[in-house]
C-alpha cells in the first residue's frame, strides 16, 4: 500500500503536537554510541531507539540518504527498515537532493516513491521543469526543492543578482512554484538565511518550508519562526546532530529525547496568540 501524506494531515499534526520539529536521521555509523558494533544492523537499532524516544515530539523524520548509500546494498536495506519503523502519522522525507534529466528523474522517482515509498524527496530544481515533473506524477507525494541553502557556496550562484534586480534563488522560486502547488511542493531554506525568509514568504505565502540549520549550524529559532511561519504554521524545522548525538553512551535515547523536547519547547512562540 502506497504511503501518502496530505497537506491537511501535516497541518493537523503540527496543531495537535504543537511543534514544527523534523528530526534528521542522518545516522553516521562512526558516531554510534560506544556500546554498538559498527554495522548496518546497529544503525537500524540505533534509529529504532531514537524514533521510539522522539516520535511524539516531532511531525517529520528526514533521512539523509548519503549516510545509508555509503554502506552499499546493506544501506538501502537499512533505509527500508528504518522507514518501516516510523509511525504512520509522521511525514517521511528522503533527503536525496536528486536533480537530473527527465528519464533519469523518472527512475529516481520510482526508486523513492515506489520502492522506498517515502512521502517526500528533496530535489535540485536547477536543471529545470523536465527534471522535476516526473515526481509530480505521484499523487499524495511531496517534492521538496532547494530554495536558498545555508552553505557558504550559496553565494556562488543562488545569491547572484540577475538583470531583473532579483537574486537567482528568487527567480528559481518564482518559476518553480508554478510546477506544482502548496499541496505537493515544499522548499528548503537554510535557517542561517532567516533574513531572507520574509521575502521568500512573499513569493511563497502558503507553501511549507523545510528549514535545516537551527542549533549546531547557528540558526536562530525565534527569528526563523517569526519570519517564516504562516497562520497555519507551514514550517518544518530540522535538527539532526544535536539530537542524534546528544550522548555517546547508554543513555543516548533519553538524552536525544531531552534535546528534542528543548527544541519543541523553543517553538512555543509559533503557537501562542
Amino acid at each position: 500500500m502506497t504511503r501518502t501524506f496530505s497537506i491537511k494531515e501535516l497541518d493537523n499534526q503540527i496543531k495537535k503536537k504543537k511543534t514544527f520539529l523534523c528530526i534528521g536521521l542522518d545516522t553516521d555509523m562512526n558516531k554510534l554510541p560506544t556500546q554498538y558494533v559498527r554495522n548496518a544492523l546497529a544503525v537500524v537499532n540505533f534509529n529504532r531507539q531514537i524514533i521510539d524516544a522522539t516520535n511524539d515530539l516531532c511531525v517529520a523524520y528526514k533521512l539523509n540518504t548519503a549516510f545509508y548509500e555509503a554502506m552499499g546494498a546493506k544501506g538501502w536495506d537499512c533505509l527500508k527498515q528504518t522507514i518501516d519503523l516510523i509511525p504512520k502519522d509522521i511525514l517521511i522525507i528522503a533527503d536525496a537532493k536528486r536533480g537530473d534529466i527527465g528519464n533519469t528523474s523518472a527512475m529516481y522517482a520510482k526508486a523513492f516513491f515506489e520502492d522506498l515509498d517515502v512521502h517526500a524527496i528533496t530535489l535540485s530544481p536547477y536543471m529545470g521543469k523536465d527534471s522535476v515533473s516526473p515526481y509530480y506524477e505521484y499523487e499524495g507525494k511531496w517534492t521538496i526543492m532547494l530554495g536558498l541553502t545555508s552553505n557558504e557556496g550559496a553565494k556562488d550562484f543562488q545569491m547572484q543578482k540577475m538583470k531583473s534586480g532579483k537574486h537567482l534563488y528568487e527567480e528559481v522560486l518564482e518559476t518553480s512554484k508554478g510546477w506544482g502547488n502548496e499541496k505537493n511542493t515544499m522548499y528548503v531554506v537554510g535557517a542561517t538565511r532567516a533574513d531572507a525568509l520574509k521575502g521568500i514568504r512573499e513569493i511563497l505565502p502558503e507553501h511549507f518550508l523545510l528549514v535545516p540549520g537551527v542549533g549546531s549550524q547557528g540558526g536562530d529559532m525565534e527569528e526563523v519562526i517569526k519570519a517564516g511561519a504562516t497562520e497555519d504554521g507551514r514550517l518544518l524545522i530540522n535538527a539532526s546532530r544535536s539530537i542524534l548525538y546528544a550522548d555517546d553512551g547508554k543513555n543516548f535515547a533519553a538524552k536525544a529525547r531531552e534535546e528534542a523536547m528543548k527544541l519543541k519547547l523553543s517553538m512555543d512562540i509559533g503557537f501562542t496568540k
